[in-house]
């Protein structure tokens, strides 16, 4: 990873259509102060699933695949985040491990927060708090609507297949 000119956040000019980033002055003015930018090459990997989180990372530029590893350790990409997602922001919150694994799907321009700096900032800026929060039901109410796909799914196969055989049961 190499490190980027320092931009600004208030020199992005997608700023006002991202959610995190588009903070009062003062607030903006203090996430400037405790991030660092960095270019991150494609197929590098942020972070990784089960690991402690060492911060959050903004995408300010580019893609990364988020995946999780099966039991019999094939990954399964659950999505693409695209530019101004926060990546981590769960595990580094509750303080416990990755559950996913980020790899850069281009090369990338990220903002990196460190835990213990994000703590401070959230403490001392009850907007982004609220912004976090809000980051968070979002990606709880994403979970949610997965597993209802996936649930649903797989519970109408068996009622289909089930119903399938009974009908040719009859034609016979």
């Amino acid at each position: 990873m190499e490190s980027a000119k320092e931009q600004s956040c208030f020199a992005c000019e997608m700023r006002p259509d991202r959610v995190f980033c588009d903070l009062p002055v003062e607030a903006l003015q203090a996430f400037d102060a405790i991030k660092s930018t960095t270019v991150v090459p494609r197929g590098a990997t942020l972070f990784a699933e089960g690991k402690q989180p060492r911060g959050i990372y903004v995408l300010c530029e580019g893609r990364a695949k988020l995946s999780v590893c099966g039991d019999s350790r094939k990954r399964l990409m659950l999505r693409v985040a695209g530019p101004g997602e926060v990546l981590g922001l769960s595990a580094c919150m509750s303080g416990k491990p990755h559950e996913v694994t980020a790899e850069m799907v281009d090369t990338s321009q990220v903002a990196f927060v460190r835990r213990k700096d994000l703590l401070h900032f959230l403490r001392d800026h009850r907007v982004a708090c609220l912004q976090v929060v809000h980051l968070l039901s979002q990606d709880l109410h994403q979970a949610y609507d997965r597993v209802r796909s996936i649930g649903l799914s797989r519970a109408r196969r068996p009622h289909l297949l089930h119903a399938a055989g009974h009908a040719s049961a009859h034609s016979n």
